[in-house]
């Protein structure tokens, strides 16, 4: 090698190792901006999940640790029948609620992307329900659908599809029940979805619009070949999501019914609340919460599997 050559290989040399001393001061200067967060993280997170499933294994109470008790709490939940109602309730607030949500979420953010007037007014309302806290929305929830001096009982009076001697009992009937609760739930929620819908639609440019009332599109055919297709990736972000938020339903339903009629619309949160609580079995009620956790966790890997095999597709 020249003399030359020798000098940029050693140039070289010293410019890498300065880009790597650069680098490695940036990494740790990252890691320190994201060190309170990772602690707390640890703290309240990741240090709660291993105690719980520590208390998993024992028989617990709010007092002390007591017995081990190894796999019985897991055993016993295998065989506990109100254990296997509570987690078909919340399954059947799933089914009741996620699509609806989509739906719903769907048309108020295409009514609140209309270039109009109100389109303020319109965005404002529909999430306006979103900012309340949960106990405010239940006692609303509550006083609407209440026999004899609810607003919608009277509301169906004056419409003529009740009689003025005839009441609708919505939490005394299982079915009515679930109906209310949904529908409540679907009022308190929606708007969020719906500003994640119209995000979305907002990223689509206008010239792909353009581009299809040239070819004679109408806008019935643009919304359903355009629209619906490119909103497919948050679609399946809501879905993936309300799904998550619907197993763990929880304080509307204990607020509006307390579970009932009976235990007819008890979610697993419910009795986890109430074994761990109420009764002083918390090692049985971590048991549940790990089995709610795995739940979540199969239903969210079988969906992420699913969109990974339609986008190879």
């Amino acid at each position: 090698m020249t003399t030359n050559e020798i000098e940029l290989e050693k140039t070289a040399v010293s410019v890498k190792a300065k880009t790597n001393a650069k680098q490695w001061r940036l990494d740790i200067l990252a890691f320190l901006f994201l060190l309170p967060f990772l602690v707390l993280y640890v703290v309240f997170t990741i240090f709660p999940m291993i105690k719980g499933l520590q208390m998993s294994l024992y028989d617990w109470t709010l007092i002390k640790k007591m017995d081990f008790v190894g796999l019985d709490n897991y055993a016993t939940m295998l065989k506990d029948a109100n254990f296997w109602s509570a987690i078909w309730h919340s399954t059947y607030f799933v089914i009741l609620s996620t699509p609806s949500m989509l739906v719903f979420a769907l048309l108020l953010a295409v009514i609140a992307n209309q270039k109009t007037r109100l389109q303020k007014f319109f965005r404002s309302v529909f999430f306006l329900p979103s900012v309340l806290s949960v106990s405010v929305v239940s006692y609303v929830g509550l006083f609407v659908i209440q026999p004899y001096t609810g607003f919608l009982n009277n509301l169906l009076k004056l419409l003529g599809i009740l009689s003025a001697d005839q009441e609708i009992f919505w939490l005394t009937e299982t079915s009515l029940a679930w109906i209310a609760i949904t529908a409540i739930t679907l009022w308190w929620t929606v708007g969020v979805n719906m500003i994640l819908y119209l995000s979305a639609m907002q990223d689509i440019p206008d010239d792909i619009y353009e581009a299809g009332r040239l070819d004679g599109a109408t806008e019935r055919q643009m919304f359903f070949r355009i629209t619906l297709p490119l909103l497919g990736p948050i679609t399946k972000t809501i879905l993936l999501l309300q799904i998550i938020a619907s197993y763990k339903v929880f304080l509307q339903i204990y607020i509006i019914t307390r579970g009932g009629p009976g235990t007819d619309t008890r979610p697993i949160i419910q009795y986890i609340y109430e074994e761990g609580i109420k009764n002083n079995h918390m090692g049985y009620a971590a048991t549940m919460s790990y089995a709610l956790f795995a739940i979540l966790l199969i239903v969210s890997l079988i969906q992420m599997r699913m969109n990974a095999k339609k986008e190879e597709i």
